[in-house]
């Protein structure tokens, strides 16, 4: 049985009554508009197409509540998914809902600028019963590392975590373990890992005559692996990556900020600067959504999302990927949920992503696929066995929509769910297209986070510890100690006892003797150190932090 079928027929009564010449119909498009007739807020997709006809009363929309339990929205180039995007990103803020776009063409920073009239905008709006009228969202312009148009966004190497750099340095399964203990090791020493010159000390010394004793203490690192480790590091630092990692480290709460008329914030990072490099830009997007993972707090189910993070180009993130890589990005797709917040992953073909993280996507929206070569037939028809049932012939359909047209379900207001629709987009509200260098420039100089995040800060860490021959437990090998700091004020000796011994007071309890014993005082220092040095390591091997 379809889910077109299940639809109540009061829906679908309700539905004949405000669809244009609905006694015509035939009675599965009623089905289908039956299914997007929801009780509570909701946004606006567009309009059913049916038989070629575009049927502007039964509107095509997505429950404002099940924006947090993801999408796909995927699609040939030059389809319209940008444009679906903006659609979706700026009806979130208005109602209240922020949002973070990743811009890897350069061609969404126009969501913040009013849009402008024209023929093809009025003609599209008067397909689909649309009242356009222009309008901007409030929007924050990120940069990664501050190469390009934005506010710089860095993240420090112990808090990226093992796990997402070895993707970056295309590390092997092994190297990546060798890589966690390297991690582990800094944690334990107090070596703070602040920027990659930092891990390249650590690695260095790890290496060295003086350090190699350090190395067999850890287990299961090899000089080889060590070495291959830093050659990879030492590469990619030439490559001019330094500048992503770094302090001041971005708080990723300001992705979840309101202004003060409840519009939600759009977040776009401008990424055009660095698309040579797309290994990096789609794993530091994976970093700020662990990020998030592990700040949020466990909301569950919610009127609306905190956070609708869309993440463009996802074919990247996951080519060559590990299998701990590939795990940990399901194991926080499925969770992060519970924290209120969305994610949409747009891309080519539905194949681009693995079958664990689209089994997670309850919403759906598919534009136009191609078919030139075997290959891509073979996409195609794989593409339309992982839509419900439908009246549609959707391999046919998916090769003859137009631009700005798709193929939608998403979870109804039950989390069911809906009928598979063709749908004619509406047209967004904001500027199709960049904004000026100089407005762009602009916005960015003017936000109150500018002079937060735009300078750089270069702070003692593992390299100045290493170079000044000490770590957190004391001197390097070779290294003179530091000098010993003054004594802190203590309590006043207690009276000597018999033979010149201090006494206990007399009324001191048996819990209180052996609290103020030497042996409990050395034990909690110990035990003290190793917890102020230890960092609790998420499912990505990312650092925890407290805000």
């Amino acid at each position: 049985m379809s889910d077109s079928e299940t639809m109540p027929s009061a829906a679908a009564e309700t539905v004949s009554e405000r669809v244009a010449g609905a006694p015509a119909l035939p009675r599965e498009a009623l089905e289908i508009a039956a299914g997007y007739a929801f009780a509570g807020p909701a946004l606006d997709l567009g309009a059913l197409l049916w038989d070629g006809t575009c049927l502007p009363d039964a509107q095509i929309r997505i429950p404002l509540p099940m924006l947090n339990r993801h999408g796909l929205v995927a699609g040939a180039t030059g389809t319209g998914k940008t444009k679906t995007l903006q659609l979706i990103a700026e009806q979130l803020s208005a109602q209240g809902v922020p949002v973070f776009l990743a811009d890897v063409k350069g061609d969404v920073s126009g969501i913040s600028a009013p849009g402008e009239p024209g023929k093809k905008v009025q003609e599209r709006a008067r397909e689909v019963h649309q009242e356009w009228t222009p309008g901007g969202c409030p929007a924050e312009f990120y940069a990664l590392g501050g190469l390009g148009h934005g506010i710089p966004v860095r993240a420090t190497v112990t808090s990226f975590g093992p796990v997402l750099l070895s993707k970056v340095l295309q590390l092997n399964r092994t190297q990546e373990q060798s890589l966690g203990l390297i991690f582990h090791y800094a944690d334990q020493k107090g070596l703070e890992l602040v920027d990659l010159k930092d891990l390249r000390a650590v690695v260095a010394f790890l290496t060295s005559d003086e350090g190699k004793p350090e190395l067999k203490g850890i287990g299961g690192l090899s000089t080889a692996t060590a070495g291959v480790i830093l050659r990879s590091l030492t590469a990619f630092e030439a490559q001019g990556m330094s500048p992503f990692f770094g302090e001041p480290e971005f708080d990723t709460s300001e992705l979840t900020r309101t202004t003060p008329d409840a519009r939600g914030v759009v977040s776009v990072l401008e990424l055009p600067a660095v698309q040579d490099r797309p290994q990096l830009f789609s794993t530091f997007l994976m970093w700020l959504l662990a990020d998030l993972f592990h700040d949020l707090p466990e909301v569950g189910d919610v009127d609306r999302p905190k956070l609708v993070f869309f993440f463009d180009e996802a074919h990247l993130l996951f080519g060559d990927a590990s299998k701990a890589f590939l795990d940990s990005i399901t194991q926080t797709v499925r969770l992060i949920r519970s924290k209120g917040v969305g994610v949409f992953f747009v891309t080519q073909t539905p194949k681009d992503v693995p079958g664990d993280v689209l089994a997670q996507l309850g919403n759906r929206v598919q534009h136009a696929l191609r078919a030139f070569t075997p290959d891509d037939q073979k996409a195609l028809k794989a593409t339309v066995k992982t839509f419900p049932d439908s009246p549609y012939d959707l391999e046919e359909v998916l090769m003859g929509l137009g631009t700005g047209e798709a193929v939608v379900t998403v979870l109804s207001e039950k989390g069911a769910p809906t009928p598979v629709a063709v749908t004619r987009l509406r047209a967004p509200r904001s500027l199709m297209g960049p904004l000026e260098a100089g407005a762009l420039d602009q916005a960015v100089n003017e936000s109150p986070l500018y002079g937060r995040y735009a300078h750089a800060v270069d702070r003692e860490s593992a390299y100045e510890k290493l170079t000044a021959g000490r770590t957190g437990d004391g001197p390097a090998p070779g290294a003179r100690a530091p000098s010993s700091p003054p004594a802190r004020p203590g309590p006043a000796p207690e009276a000597a006892g018999p033979g010149g011994r201090s006494r206990p007071r007399e009324d001191a309890s048996v819990v209180e003797q052996v609290v103020g014993s030497g042996l409990f005082k050395s034990l909690a220092r110990s035990v003290g150190t190793q917890i102020g040095r230890e960092i609790t390591r998420s499912i990505f091997g990312t650092a925890r932090k407290r805000r």
